[in-house]
């Protein structure tokens, strides 16, 4: 017993120094579809969520909601169809991810919230203007074939009011990754690309993406080639390797973009991981990738595993 207690002492004294480093700091989170279809996984990230909320942390959760989209579309005899790792939404399509992001998930996301007394407040980014989009226009392949990812937006600028309110009041907001244009159209937008606007616009101290995956791979085929950490350079050359493909191209552009834009910490996790997310955040050694502008302003704990 006072083994168990001594080791309960030092594993406090250890999350100190992290606990005291992001108190009020902004952490924007971005968890795939996927986790949302084990209520178990759910119920475990919320708490994490709650636990980093109590600590202080400022928190945003934006959530995907694919899987669910297509299971959907298929039982009402919608085909779904991606190009490179990206949605292609038709009129009918944008009637189910709307009420599969809107009325299902996020609605799930705040049932749960309150399990654990969480304050927590749904919205998309069509809610007090928060993302102001236009519909993706009409591009080439290389080989000239037209491309038309239908009612699919991309993003002009983020309106961050209403989330700085939310998080000022003591909420999170849980976001879903909708918008409309200045006409009034609903578009999907990639979460990743959502995650990484916002991050980037209110100067998030960290972006985190949560998915199946146990982090960026040196080999795709290989999940036991876990990356540590990298920075732009090394991510750009996987890509151009062909080790980075399929959901994970937008979700390395997004890392990308918000590095560039100033996100100082990106971490790709995963939620087969138990605790993952407070492990990535609260240890030494983490259990994902954490992605940096460049490994030279790494220190050297930093690169012998301190995710800082």
């Amino acid at each position: 017993m006072q083994k168990n207690k001594s080791s309960i002492i030092a594993a406090l004294k250890y999350a100190i120094p992290y606990i005291r480093l992001f108190k009020n700091k902004i952490f924007v989170i971005k968890a795939s579809g996927s986790l949302f279809l084990d209520e178990k996984l759910i119920d475990k990230l919320i708490e994490q969520l709650s636990i980093l909320q109590q600590l202080g942390i400022k928190i945003i959760l934006i959530h995907g909601g694919g899987p669910q989209s297509s299971e959907m579309a298929a039982s009402l005899g919608i085909k779904s169809k991606f190009i490179d790792g990206r949605r292609v939404t038709d009129s009918k399509m944008i009637d189910v991810t709307t009420m599969v992001l809107n009325g299902k998930i996020n609605t799930k996301i705040l049932a749960i919230a309150r399990k654990y007394n969480m304050k927590a407040t749904g919205m998309s980014g069509i809610d007090s203007g928060l993302i102001s989009a236009s519909r993706r226009e009409v591009t080439q392949d290389k080989n000239n074939k037209l491309i038309d990812y239908g009612f699919v937006g991309d993003i002009d600028s983020i309106n961050p009011e209403l989330i700085f309110k939310q998080l000022d009041d003591g909420f999170i907001p849980i976001i879903s990754p909708l918008a409309c244009d200045d006409s009034g159209i609903i578009l999907n937008i990639n979460a990743d690309t959502v995650a990484a606007s916002i991050a980037a616009e209110i100067s998030a101290e960290k972006l985190i993406f949560i998915s199946s995956a146990p982090g960026i791979l040196e080999d795709s085929r290989d999940n036991s080639s876990l990356i540590s950490y990298l920075d732009i350079e090394k991510l750009e050359r996987l890509i151009l390797q062909k080790q980075i493909t399929d959901g994970m191209l937008p979700k390395s552009s997004a890392i990308k973009f918000a590095i560039e834009k100033g996100v100082g910490r990106v971490h790709v996790i995963s939620y087969n991981t138990s605790d993952s997310l407070l492990i990535e955040m609260f240890t030494n050694d983490g259990t994902g990738t954490l992605v940096v502008s460049d490994i030279e302003m790494l220190s050297s704990l930093e690169q012998l595993g301190d995710q800082l």
